[in-house]
């Protein structure tokens, strides 16, 4: 391992991922318990994007989101509490119990909203650093979306205003090679998003998604580039999801091998033997973050069971027609 990454670092993306990986089982799990309210999109398989990507912030800056949020939420820093009980929909959620699974945002640590439809956050994101340029500000956007995204319109308009404003914005797309029921090689030109990236003149790489310290270098220099004033970069970060596309999924339409076979490639396990191999941490040190990491998610589930359900008389407040 490279001496510019700390070793606290290291163990704190440990811990994160472990975190997520967490989380997201247990909202597999309240589901099942009929105690979810909505949709949710799990993130289980991909939790080294988020932590590598979100690693490479600084406290101004600011993220948009997709339906598959969870992961980005908890790697910038959110409260796992407050996720949990707006997932129940409950009043102590971020947004009240309102939005679910779908709209978490914390403005506060710079979450600008997760977002439940496809494509919906790149022009955000766009919008949010014209917004920083006119401010004056060097923070810098992370634009995450997914491989289905690149095939919308929002995409190819946000990636072009973007590059010929030189806007400060790390386009991320999360390819997890499946949307809903259309594989990736079948439905895109190319077999690439961050070739797409010549177009706009500006600069693509791929990146191995389930190696937390590649995610995090590459979004650390297009972060890098972006505060120089050289615009934006769009990187493509390839994993794969382990759920099916939401938690109502009822049949999977994906070859069982397949999933298989990218199970073997878990960037947790995969990370864990990484630092233990570099002797980063022992497994009896791994071992107490894990048990610190489920001692929260049982707080956060508590805390999400202890909140009341919202009051009707709520239900039109802070919204808008």
């Amino acid at each position: 391992m490279q001496d510019d990454i700390s070793r606290e670092d290291r163990l704190d993306w440990y811990r994160r991922m472990c975190l997520i990986r967490g989380f997201e089982e247990e909202i597999h799990n309240l589901n099942k318990a009929g105690l979810v309210q909505g949709t949710a999109h799990l993130y289980i398989g991909m939790e080294a994007i988020a932590v590598g990507a979100c690693s490479a912030m600084n406290s101004a800056d600011l993220l948009t989101s997709t339906h598959r949020g969870h992961g980005h939420c908890i790697a910038r820093g959110l409260d796992t509490g407050r996720m949990m009980a707006e997932i129940l929909g409950r009043v102590d959620g971020y947004c009240g119990g309102k939005g679910g699974s779908m709209h978490i945002t914390d403005v506060s640590r710079g979450m600008l909203g997760a977002d439940g439809i496809v494509g919906g956050g790149i022009p955000i994101a766009v919008g949010a650093a014209l917004g920083v340029r006119l401010k004056g500000d060097l923070s810098v956007v992370l634009c995450f979306f997914g491989e289905g995204a690149s095939n919308q319109g929002s995409f190819h308009e946000s990636l072009n205003l973007a590059a010929v404003r030189r806007l400060a914005v790390v386009f991320i797309c999360e390819n997890n090679l499946w949307a809903l029921s259309a594989p990736f090689a079948e439905v895109t030109a190319g077999g690439s998003v961050a070739n797409r990236a010549g177009a706009y003149g500006i600069p693509g790489e791929k990146v191995d998604g389930n190696d937390v310290e590649a995610v995090f270098k590459a979004v650390n220099e297009a972060a890098k580039r972006a505060r120089a004033g050289l615009g934006p970069s769009l990187l493509e970060c390839v994993s794969y999801r382990w759920e099916g596309h939401s938690i109502f999924t009822r049949q999977e339409i994906r070859p069982a091998e397949e999933i298989q076979q990218w199970k073997q490639r878990d960037p947790i396990n995969r990370y864990r033997a990484r630092l233990i191999e570099a002797k980063t941490a022992a497994s009896e040190v791994l071992g107490q973050i894990e048990l610190q990491v489920s001692e929260q998610i049982s707080k956060a589930i508590q805390f999400a069971k202890n909140s009341s359900l919202p009051d009707s008389e709520t239900a039109f407040r802070n919204t808008y027609a």
